[in-house]
C-alpha cells in the first residue's frame, strides 16, 4: 500500500492525533542536563529526536487521565476504544524509590557500597510534596529544587555511596523532565571516594554508559587500569568493578571501577 492511499484513508480524528505528534516532538528541546556532580574525561552525545518523538508520543496518547483514545488501524479495519487508567503514586514510585546496587567492598575493615535511587514524577502538588518529605526523610536533596512543586513532571535519580555506619551520601545526582539516551561509546563519569576519610579520595568512580556497552575500561595514575564488565547479581569473586541495569532508568547502564590501593583517578572508557 502507497504512502499516498494510506493518509488518503486516516479520518479527521487521526489526523489531528498525528499533527499533535507532531508538534510535539518539534516543541521538546534537547540538551545536555546538568549532573549535580564534578565529571571526569566523559563523551556525551545529545539525545537523537527520533527517541524524543517517542516519548512525546506516550506522553499524548497516555499521560491524559481518564482520556479515550481511538487507535488506528489500516483503513477498513475495526478500530477499538480504549480508556486509558493512570497508574498509581506508589506503582510509579512516586514515595519510594526503585534502588538498585551496583558495586560493593571493604575498605579499612568496613563495607562500602554504591546504589542508585530513581523516583517517579509527581503529577500534582500533592504527589509532589509528599515526594519532596519522604526524599528528605531518607537524607537525598533533589538539584535545582526549591519547593516541592519544581517535582512536578520530572524525575529524580540518586547515585549514593555508603561505607560502615557512615551516613549515606548522594554523589551523582539529577532531576529531569526525561533521561537523557546513551548510545555507543557515551560516558559520563566522576571520581568520588569510599567514605569521609581523604585518603581514599578518586579511587571509586561512579558513571552512565549506553546499554549497548559491554566493557568499561578504567585508567590509574600509575598505568594499572581497572575493567568493569556486565554483571547480574554478586559473588565472593566481586572486585567492585562491574557495568549494571538499574531498575527506572531505562535510557543507559551504570557501572563502578575501583582502584588498587596506592593510585587514583585518570581516565574512563567504553572499550567493549
Amino acid at each position: 500500500m502507497s504512502g499516498n492511499r494510506e493518509n488518503h484513508g486516516m479520518t479527521q480524528t487521526e489526523s489531528d492525533i498525528a499533527f499533535l505528534l507532531a508538534d510535539a516532538a518539534d516543541e521538546v528541546e534537547i540538551g545536555i542536563a546538568p549532573v549535580q556532580a564534578v565529571m571526569r574525561g566523559g563523551r556525551r552525545r545529545r539525545a537523537r529526536r527520533w527517541a524524543v518523538a517517542a516519548a512525546a508520543a506516550v506522553v499524548v496518547l497516555g499521560g491524559s487521565a481518564g482520556a479515550t483514545l481511538a487507535f488506528a488501524g489500516l483503513p477498513g479495519e475495526h478500530r477499538t476504544q480504549v480508556a486509558a487508567h493512570p497508574a498509581s503514586p506508589e506503582a510509579r514510585h512516586v514515595y519510594e524509590p526503585q534502588r538498585t546496587e551496583l558495586s560493593r567492598g571493604t575498605y579499612r575493615g568496613k563495607e562500602w557500597s554504591v546504589s542508585v535511587q530513581v523516583w517517579g514524577a509527581p503529577r500534582n502538588e500533592t504527589e509532589a510534596e509528599r515526594q519532596f518529605d519522604r526524599m528528605d526523610e531518607l537524607g537525598v536533596k533533589p538539584a535545582d529544587v526549591h519547593k516541592p512543586a519544581d517535582l512536578i513532571g520530572k524525575i529524580s535519580f540518586f547515585a549514593t555511596r555508603g561505607w560502615g555506619e557512615e551516613h549515606v551520601q548522594q554523589v551523582m545526582f539529577n532531576t529531569v523532565r526525561t533521561l537523557e539516551f546513551y548510545a555507543g561509546t557515551d560516558l559520563e563519569s566522576m571520581a568520588t571516594r569510599f567514605s569521609s576519610d581523604s585518603a581514599s579520595s578518586e579511587r571509586l568512580v561512579i558513571g552512565m554508559v549506553a546499554k549497548s556497552a559491554q566493557e568499561v575500561t578504567c585508567g590509574w595514575k600509575d598505568g594499572r587500569t581497572s575493567v568493569a564488565r556486565l554483571a547480574v547479581g554478586f559473588s565472593a569473586q566481586d572486585d567492585g568493578n562491574a557495568i549494571r541495569t538499574v531498575d527506572g532508568f531505562p535510557t543507559a547502564n551504570w557501572f563502578v571501577c575501583v582502584a588498587p590501593q596506592g593510585t587514583v583517578y585518570q581516565s574512563a572508557e567504553v572499550t567493549k
